[in-house]
């Protein structure tokens, strides 16, 4: 059997059985790609940026479902906490936070103390959380703040909405950290109404997919670690449009799509994608789900 089109160690998963191979299929995975390169470069230049009183921020945008999450958690994975023998705490390279459902200044603290374990009583005064962040933190020798879901501080009155881009601009000034904000493209309006934040945080957009040599490249991708025995042939016209149709070009949906139409051709001992394992899959894409939503 030539199985050319998988990577050697996809090719080892054919020797498990089917239902092992489809519970291999479901387990994340990080499919790379030029652009996503690109940003983790960034990510890893901030990391070791000079500390000073104005650091440079980043803002990853994109839409629902198109990997900033999975972009961020790939850094995150490559820069764990540390031991620190000769210290009182560890070494904290990177602290993730998703932002409150609001703009709640409280919510993010907490979410900090969260992250980290911390015990604090829901009377505890804003004043008190805020400085008890702070100390903690720069005893952690924290290297960046991610905030997952920044567009959630636009949920709110203009007052609060400020006053939580305030608390952001204070922590990252006091610690001499960069800050890094995931979001959809309302993130971009959340940091513009702090001129100063706007000045400081650099957007880098994740695009939807399209039709080009990028979006072939990465259905290769795909193609080589998905366990299938016969060869499926993404980059074909067709199958590319089929896919990008059906998906509406986010990499998320074409993982899931991808995913699905692979469990129907190995419960059907067809062992490759092709036009009927897609539509046949179940799948059902956003433009669908959306159009479901509106008759209910």
């Amino acid at each position: 059997m030539n199985l050319a089109h998988l990577t050697i160690n996809t090719s080892k998963k054919l020797e498990l059985a089917d239902s092992e191979r489809i519970e291999h299929l479901l387990k994340p995975r990080w499919i790379g790609y030029g652009h996503s390169q690109k940003i983790l470069g960034k990510l890893e230049d901030l990391l070791v940026f000079p500390k000073q009183s104005r650091m440079p921020n980043l803002l990853i945008v994109g839409e629902t479902n198109n990997g900033k999450t999975v972009l961020v958690n790939r850094f995150r994975d490559k820069h764990p906490p540390l031991d620190n023998p000769n210290g009182d705490a560890i070494i904290l390279p990177v602290l993730y936070i998703q932002a409150p459902p609001g703009p709640d200044e409280r919510g993010i603290y907490n979410a900090i103390l969260n992250r980290l374990f911390e015990p604090y009583g829901k009377s505890e005064a804003t004043d008190s959380k805020r400085d008890r962040v702070v100390s903690v933190l720069r005893q952690l020798d924290l290297g960046m703040i991610i905030i997952d879901e920044i567009q959630h501080l636009l949920a709110g009155p203009y007052t609060k909405q400020r006053t939580c881009l305030n608390a952001l601009k204070y922590l990252g000034n006091e610690l001499c950290v960069p800050l890094v904000g995931i979001g959809t493209a309302e993130a971009i309006r959340a940091v513009q109404a702090d001129p100063q934040l706007a000045n400081r945080f650099n957007p880098e957009i994740l695009p939807k997919w399209k039709l080009d040599q990028e979006y072939l490249r990465l259905l290769a991708s795909f193609e080589k670690v998905i366990p299938l025995k016969q060869p499926s042939n993404l980059i074909n016209r067709e199958l590319a449009e089929l896919i990008l149709n059906m998906s509406g070009g986010t990499i998320g949906e074409i993982s899931t799509l991808l995913n699905m139409a692979s469990i129907f051709a190995i419960k059907n001992k067809i062992e490759k994608i092709t036009k009927q394992t897609l539509e046949e899959s179940g799948y059902i894409g956003p433009h669908l789900r959306k159009q479901a939503a509106a008759r209910v």
